[in-house]
This record gives C-alpha cells, sequence and structure tokens, in this order.
C-alpha cells in the first residue's frame, strides 16, 4: 500500500512540473524552471508582472500565504481567468497548473497589466 501512495505522489509531482513547465513556456519564460526551487517562485512572480522582490515577500511566514494569493490571482488575469481559478491554483495546483499549461487560453500581458 506504501509503494501505490509514493508512486501515486510521484505521478502527481510529475503532472503538476509538466503544468508548470508549459505555464512558464506560455508565457516565454525558460520551462526548465519549473524544475529549480526557488527560481519557479520568482518566474511564476515574473509571469504574473510583479517585481522580483515579491520572491521575499512569499518568503516571511505567514505574510507569505497574502503574497502567493495575489501572485495566483495576477497571474490569472494575465492568462484571462479569473479570482476562481486563482483559487484553484491555490487549493489544487496539481489540476489547475496542467489545464493553464496545456490549454488553450494565451498570455496576455500589456502596459495596462504590469504592475
Amino acid at each position: 500500500m506504501r509503494i501505490v501512495l509514493m508512486l501515486l505522489m510521484f505521478l502527481v509531482e510529475i503532472v503538476m512540473i509538466a503544468g508548470i513547465w508549459k505555464t512558464l513556456q506560455k508565457a516565454g519564460k525558460p520551462g526548465w524552471g519549473a524544475l529549480v526551487p526557488g527560481y519557479n517562485l520568482y518566474l511564476l512572480i515574473k509571469v504574473a508582472g510583479l517585481s522580483g522582490i515579491w520572491v521575499l515577500y512569499c518568503l516571511i511566514p505567514v505574510v507569505n500565504i497574502y503574497f502567493i494569493v495575489m501572485v495566483y490571482i495576477k497571474m490569472s488575469r494575465n492568462f484571462n481567468m479569473g479570482i476562481g481559478y486563482a483559487l484553484g491554483l491555490l487549493l489544487l495546483p496539481f489540476v489547475f497548473f496542467p489545464i493553464l499549461g496545456f490549454g488553450k487560453v494565451q498570455y496576455q500581458v500589456g502596459p495596462e497589466r504590469a504592475s
């Protein structure tokens, strides 16, 4: 039973990494960045159109919850998705990142969207 659970967890992680990889590629960022801890957070923050200093904000305990939610909201908006989708990214990232990465939505960020 333990082996089955470990294989399931491994499969979920592979699907999530693939989803983040494709999401980053859609946004014009290097997909391999999904594999590098810390750098993947930086790239997701850049996809959200935010400053790199947000990486430090996301490292502050308790306060980081607010900043991560804001990153997902802004990233969802840049893919023309709503706050509900950002909530999905927060609660079920292994489902919503592959939908974002492999789906038909396009990344659109312009001067009016960048923060």
